[in-house]
Order: structure tokens, then C-alpha cells, then sequence
């Protein structure tokens, strides 16, 4: 199946993401500090130089991670040094409920590439919208697989999201925290730029679009095959 759609590999494992990269199957990384966490990392900037020496031409996302908005400031300027591809994640708002749209504003409008992150209302995008450099590129991360956890469907809003977007030609609108590959291809169907993928569905991603009766198949044949390595008898 052919997608307009760029995927971006979700983590932080060093080795999956160099991994990610040679494959060709992706056209851009996400990371955060929960992903680091995960992962082991305990040197946030030796680590981020390190993804940025293997992965050197493709849009890769660093978050800053203070509560106050001028160290946040202070933390995205010095990220944006790391290097030309990268784009320096900032949150809709800091743990107060804060809007962070003063910093998203000067540091848009100085020409650093921002993705806004943890965003899931139409409010949200409007007011990062409205923030946003016209001159500047950006992206605008909407957390779709959340929506969804929520009992809502996410496309509606997503669509939506886009809408509010044309006000800002270089800003893409990326659906995150998917569940599962459909939502690929929903993002990919309602023309969403960008979505993020975990190393585990990205590994699902070339059967999109295989037959139904071959995966029904296949599915027997695994089932058959792991009773005889197990085993079982009656």
C-alpha cells in the first residue's frame, strides 16, 4: 500500500533508531524524556549527540524538559545548536496548566523549528496556531492514540486539526501515541503529514494491505506449528 503519510520512528533505543534509519522505512525520529527514561539514557545531551552523529539529514525531535518557561527558553536554544535537523519539543503547557504560547511565539519567530507536543484539544492547535512563525517550520503533535483512549474517535478532530493548520503552510500536523497500524492509514486517508510509530508497529508496517485469506492462513499455520513445538498431546 502506497502512503503519503511520513512516518516517524517513535523511541530511544540508540540501536533500534540506527536500525530505523538504514531501512529507509522511516523519514524522521521523535523522542522524549519518558522514551529516554525507558531506555536507560542518563546523559541527556551525550546521548541526543550521539543520535544526531548517526542520523545526521533527517528531522529528529528533542524535548525540553523544565516546568519553567524561560529555562525552557533557555534549554531550546541550546538544543537547536545540536544540530540542523533538529526540532525542539515543547509542551502546550507546563504542569500548571500554563499556555506556553509567549516562548513558542519568540522562538518561532527566531527561526527555531519547534514541535509542540501532548496536545489534544481543537483549542490547543488553534492557539499554537496563532503562536506560530509563518516562516518558520514546525510541527504540531496531536496525541490521537490518547483521543482514542478516551472512548472518542480521533479522526474527526484530526481533521479538524488540519483545517486550522492552513493558516500555517510550514507547520505539519502529526497524529501521535497510535495504536495501531488502521491508524495509519486513517491519518494517511485524511492527508495528516506526519505520524509516529514505535518500533513494534513499525514492525507491522509491511503487511498493510496483505490479503485477508493469506493472513488467515498464515494465522493457522502458527497456531499448528507452535502446538507441535510445544508439544501437545491429548
Amino acid at each position: 500500500m502506497k502512503l503519503r503519510i511520513k512516518i516517524f520512528a517513535d523511541g530511544a533505543d540508540l540501536e533500534e533508531m540506527v536500525r530505523a534509519y538504514r531501512s529507509g522505512t522511516v523519514q524522521g525520529f521523535t523522542t522524549n524524556p519518558t522514551l529516554m527514561r525507558k531506555a536507560g539514557v542518563s546523559d541527556y545531551e551525550s546521548f541526543a549527540r550521539k543520535v544526531l552523529g548517526e542520523i545526521p539529514d533527517l528531522p529528529i525531535s528533542f524535548e525540553v524538559f523544565s516546568d519553567n518557561l524561560d529555562e525552557m527558553v533557555g534549554q531550546a536554544r541550546k538544543i537547536a545548536q545540536w544540530g540542523p535537523n533538529v526540532y525542539v519539543k515543547i509542551p502546550v503547557t507546563n504542569t500548571g496548566g500554563e499556555f506556553t504560547g509567549r516562548i513558542i511565539k519568540v522562538l518561532s519567530e527566531d527561526g527555531i523549528k519547534l514541535n509542540i507536543t501532548a496536545m489534544l484539544t481543537l483549542d490547543q492547535v488553534r492557539w499554537v496556531s496563532g503562536a506560530l512563525s509563518e516562516t518558520t517550520p514546525a510541527i504540531v503533535s496531536v496525541f490521537g492514540g490518547r483521543i482514542a483512549d478516551t472512548g472518542r474517535d480521533p479522526v474527526p478532530l484530526m481533521r479538524d486539526a488540519l483545517e486550522i493548520l492552513r493558516a500555517r503552510p510550514l507547520a505539519e500536523l502529526l497524529w501521535a501515541s497510535p495504536r495501531e497500524v488502521l491508524n495509519i492509514v486513517q491519518a494517511d486517508a485524511i492527508g495528516c503529514h506526519i505520524i509516529t510509530v514505535t518500533n513494534d508497529l513499525l514492525k507491522k508496517v509491511p503487511i498493510l494491505g496483505t490479503d485477508l485469506a493469506d493472513m488467515s492462513l498464515q494465522t493457522v499455520k502458527m497456531f499448528y506449528d507452535d502446538a507441535r513445538a510445544a508439544g501437545f498431546h491429548l
